[in-house]
């Protein structure tokens, strides 16, 4: 198959129409000369020879509308190398190298052994095109369904979903730091903004890259410094004022947003030095929730995924089949948030799946929203519960306490009953006093306290079900290949994202693991027939 090698300038997004891979093979073409090598059931190996079926023209041809101007990289091509770039971790200087220098890769996309790769920027103007488009995620669907042509997956209904945190590719910034960097931002981006700052602002200056010039062990330098830019920030906000949607808009709201979430008002101290001073802003007594640690990637955020284990970054989330360690789904969100958590964005993996499935996962899908989501769509949930906590070690937990749905009542193991109340949470109260089990029950004084879950009736049963044999055989069986998955997808430095923002990361996590599907299916015997993909 005949490629024809691009001028480096042409990877710039001057190109107009799409490029084709020709139907001979150049004289010097790697293939040819060097195929041979490849290992047999390799990714190189595999799209050497099929990454035109896989990658076919048509499935790029949106990206190219118009019919005029200079040739793209073809599609084949560009799209193998997307692959390839992602399973190997690699930088777009790192991968214009391999193209360059590496048989493997020229053979992989069928490039002349003497010839020189594509410009750096081509990678980007491509990933750019694919995320703007209607299918930023086609490259990973195509191989998908080379996985369902096969029926590799047929018959197979248990899923296993988990998570990790990524690495950001940013540093976290300080309160200070993120003040002056909006100001800067907004400075730069709205027009007439540079003059409203040098009018407005006396905090700092803006022209100055350093940090302020203060006695930063001086608690009172501190303050007043923090006080200072708040109130630079809220009067650059006050004069610009509300700004229309794009790169202006988005630079305001940002700036309104770290001018708010790290700092609080207070009075002054009646006792203190200045009793009769205005209020002024200080760094707040609490952590903001949803909190933007960097305003260089306003969507990175705090994640623990232990008490002890704090990042900065993302979080990708995978649904699998245990059996074959294939990934049926996955996706990029906030490190932390509701709409981040496991159990929402674990249960919005499962939409596509068209039947029953098991679903395998550790307690933190094992929320009571997320069982009846499942539950809702007909899938059986083989999840850990969230564990009960006792008021009181080795006491009573909520478990003891007997439900009546129907009648709305709960009774306590001293067979004290109570009516549920719409809030949801009962008080024992005075029934506690003098009671002969109080020791094995509470220590608040007015007695315990239990919300029963609008999900009661689902968590219990859950916490039941994992008591039994058959649950805690099926999930040491099935569970671990998730774990491995996991362990794929970070091995290789690829713990760290190369991107900023949930949707270039998104795309780069549907590449990767686009590749680590294709290098699976691969040792599983994929294989061309010639009535489809099949599995030898």
């Amino acid at each position: 198959m005949r490629v024809v090698p691009v001028s480096p300038r042409w990877g710039r997004d001057d190109m107009r129409m799409q490029g084709r891979s020709g139907d001979q093979r150049e004289l010097l073409d790697a293939e040819s000369v060097a195929g041979h090598l490849l290992r047999p059931g390799s990714v190189f190996a595999f799209l050497a020879e099929h990454r035109q079926r896989l990658f076919p023209d048509e499935m790029f041809a949106d990206l190219f509308p118009s019919q005029r101007g200079r040739p793209s990289v073809p599609a084949d091509v560009m799209a193998s190398v997307i692959v390839l770039q992602a399973l190997h971790g690699l930088s777009d200087s790192e991968t214009t190298d391999a193209v360059t220098f590496d048989l493997r890769w020229k053979a992989a996309i069928g490039w002349p052994v003497t010839s020189k790769a594509f410009h750096d920027t081509s990678l980007t103007v491509w990933r750019k095109r694919l995320l703007a488009s209607s299918e930023p995620n086609r490259i990973f669907t195509a191989v998908q369904q080379v996985i369902a042509a096969t029926g590799v997956l047929k018959g197979k209904t248990r899923r296993a979903l988990d998570s990790t945190v990524l690495d950001d590719a940013v540093a976290t910034q300080d309160t200070v730091t993120q003040l002056i960097a909006a100001v800067r931002r907004v400075r730069r981006l709205v027009r007439g903004a540079d003059v409203v700052v040098a009018e407005v602002t006396s905090g700092h200056d803006y022209d100055d890259p350093g940090k302020p010039t203060i006695v930063w062990d001086d608690k009172a330098a501190r303050d007043a410094l923090i006080d200072a830019l708040v109130r630079d920030a809220l009067a650059v906000l006050d004069r610009i004022g509300e700004q229309p949607a794009g790169p202006a808009g988005d630079a305001v709201g940002l700036l309104a947003l770290v001018a708010g979430q790290d700092v609080e008002l207070i009075e002054p101290d009646p006792d203190g030095v200045d009793p009769g001073g205005p209020p002024r802003w200080r760094i707040a007594q609490r952590v903001t929730p949803d909190r933007v640690i960097s305003v260089v990637d306003p969507e990175a955020r705090h994640a623990h995924k232990t008490v002890h284990r704090r990042q900065d970054g993302f979080k990708a989330h995978i649904a699998i089949e245990p059996e074959t360690g294939l990934t049926t789904a996955c996706r990029l969100s906030k490190a932390s948030g509701v709409d981040s958590s496991d159990a929402t964005v674990g249960v919005d993996l499962l939409t596509e799946e068209t039947g029953h499935v098991e679903v395998l996962a550790d307690s933190a899908y094992g929320s009571g929203p997320a069982r009846a989501t499942l539950a809702g769509a007909g899938h059986t949930a083989i999840i850990k519960p969230i564990p009960l906590r006792a008021p009181v070690p080795g006491g009573f937990t909520a478990d003891d306490f007997t439900i009546d749905h129907t009648a709305r009542t709960v009774t306590c193991p001293a067979g004290t009953t109570k009516p549920i109340p719409p809030s949801r949470s009962v008080t024992f109260g005075a029934a506690c006093r003098g009671c002969p089990l109080r020791a094995q029950c509470t220590t608040a004084r007015d007695g315990r306290h239990l919300t029963v879950s609008e999900h009661e009736e689902l968590m219990r049963a859950a916490r039941r079900q994992a008591e039994t044999d058959a649950f805690q055989q099926l999930y040491r069986q099935q569970r671990p290949m998730v774990e491995r998955s996991i362990a794929w997808l970070v091995r290789g430095g690829n713990r760290k994202v190369r991107y900023r923002g949930i949707a270039k990361n998104d795309q780069w996590l549907h590449h990767r693991l686009a590749g680590l599907n294709l290098r699976r299916i691969l040792t599983q015997g994929l294989t061309r027939q010639p009535s489809g993909w099949a599995i030898a």
